[in-house]
């Protein structure tokens, strides 16, 4: 459980959020520390956007309270919150300079010149764009005009920075170096980071605290080394990495059965001969001779050279699961797969049950790409 030992800046209040008959937030609850770095992560339409645009103000909740620093601010506008956003378009001026675009919000305000001087200055240099003032943002590339999103935004000391998938417009490397500048500008500053994304690995390298949303409610909370190895269904455990989820049988504590195989473990509390899920990591499976005592006997289906490891799919019974290891094999080899009790998570089962953890099946989003009566506007409205 998620402990708050630091002071709030935002507590959501059963929000919820109604297109006609389309629940996109569902009695959402939820706080938010100061200087803390949180990510709200889930797929498209999972209600993601639409919480960091009802603390934003763009979106009003049908019901529930927004706390901001201690006073409810449904009615309170946009530009008299103290946040700012940055989006994925950036919403630059191209007919602005570098300085003006960063200066636009001070001017505003009608902040004295030396003032306005003073903290572009401030900020090109926090996102290493010094001299680059009088710079027409049409001439920038991706990742500088990122960067002027970033000052502008922050020009104006807000108290609390919204990101909405700011980095998805940029190339994977570009978009890697700026995920550790992101992180590297919110510690200096010390100021409290909302970002939304559905990219796990964006997620998980850069933050405090992840929250995993599905279906317009909060799935799981927790820090990225939590949601990783301790996910509380079969959600969380397919969309945070890849995992191999199976039904099992807990024969009593530290016992458990799966695929006619019976393993060690460290989980405990689910009662004897419990139906259960247990969730085994890719990396975590070793390949030994088939027959080996306590392993998995299966037969090699496919592998796949992924550049720092080999992707392989075996299949156990009908059940396809993957590993990733260094080790090259062959397709049609017949193996067995040894699992470390650390490796094997526990988990009761869910309305989730049964609909990941079989790489035999395509992802969801696959399966809609090949489908022509599928209307992907429709059913992602509540995230544009």
């Amino acid at each position: 459980m998620r402990m708050c030992i630091l002071e709030k800046i935002i507590d959501l209040k059963d929000i919820t959020v109604k297109y006609g008959d389309n629940v996109v937030l569902d009695k959402l609850n939820l706080y938010i520390n100061k200087k803390e770095f949180i990510t709200l992560l889930g797929p498209s339409g999972c209600g993601k956007t639409t919480t960091l645009r009802c603390i934003a103000g763009f979106i009003e909740p049908d019901s529930g309270d927004i706390i901001f620093e201690g006073k409810r601010i449904n009615d309170v506008p946009p530009h008299k919150r103290k946040v700012n956003t940055i989006f994925q378009r950036y919403a630059l001026f191209s007919h602005l300079n570098v300085y003006e675009n960063i200066a636009f919000g001070l001017k505003l305000q009608k902040k004295p010149k030396e003032e306005i001087r003073k903290t572009v200055a401030q900020m090109l240099e926090l996102v290493n764009l010094k001299g680059f003032e009088k710079r027409s943002i049409d001439s920038l590339s991706g990742g500088q005009q990122q960067r002027v999103a970033i000052a502008r935004a922050l020009a104006n000391s807000p108290h609390v920075l919204l990101l909405d998938e700011p980095l998805g417009a940029l190339d994977l490397k570009l978009r890697k170096d700026m995920q550790t500048e992101l992180k590297a500008i919110q510690k200096r500053l010390g100021i409290t980071f909302i970002y939304v994304t559905h990219d796990q690995e964006e997620a998980l390298s850069m933050s405090d605290t992840i929250v995993v949303m599905d279906k317009g409610k909060i799935q799981q909370i927790g820090t990225p080394e939590d949601i990783y190895n301790e996910p509380v269904n079969a959600f969380v455990a397919d969309f945070i990495g890849e995992s191999n989820i199976v039904d099992a049988i807990m024969i009593k504590d530290y016992l458990v059965s799966f695929g006619g195989v019976t393993f060690e473990c460290l989980d405990s509390g689910f009662g004897e001969n419990a139906f259960v899920e247990a969730v085994v990591r890719p990396e975590d499976i070793k390949i030994v001779k088939k027959g080996s005592e306590a392993s998995l006997p299966g037969k090699i289906t496919s592998v796949t050279f992924k550049g720092v490891h080999f992707e392989i799919l075996v299949d156990v019974s009908g059940f396809i699961w993957m590993i990733q290891t260094i080790e090259h094999h062959e397709v049609g080899e017949e193996i067995g797969m040894y699992i470390e009790p650390d490796a094997i998570h526990i988990m009761n089962r869910s309305e989730y049950s049964g609909e990941f953890g079989d790489y035999s099946y395509f992802s969801d989003e696959m399966d809609h790409i090949s489908d022509a009566s599928y209307n992907w506007e429709e059913e992602n409205e509540d995230e544009e």
